[in-house]
């Protein structure tokens, strides 16, 4: 395994540093379990579920949303 700098890695063209992100992401996805959620994060998880199963029609459907903001 091969140790970068910061330094190295700003040195790497555009595409490259893409491609370590991607990689770096991928490492991460193998592994969901290691990544801690806050506990704030549950509480609002929780929270916009009990607000849709309260009012099930508020809202819009992604394809609507989407087609709104590309016009």
């Amino acid at each position: 395994m091969k140790t970068l700098s910061v330094l190295e890695i700003a040195e790497m063209p555009i595409l490259q540093r893409i491609q370590l992100v991607e990689d770096i992401w991928d490492s991460i996805a193998e592994a969901p379990e290691a990544v801690q959620i806050p506990e704030w994060h549950k509480q609002e998880l929780e929270k916009r579920l009990e607000a849709y199963h309260a009012n099930p029609d508020e809202g819009s459907p992604w394809h609507e949303v989407k087609k709104r903001i590309m016009g």
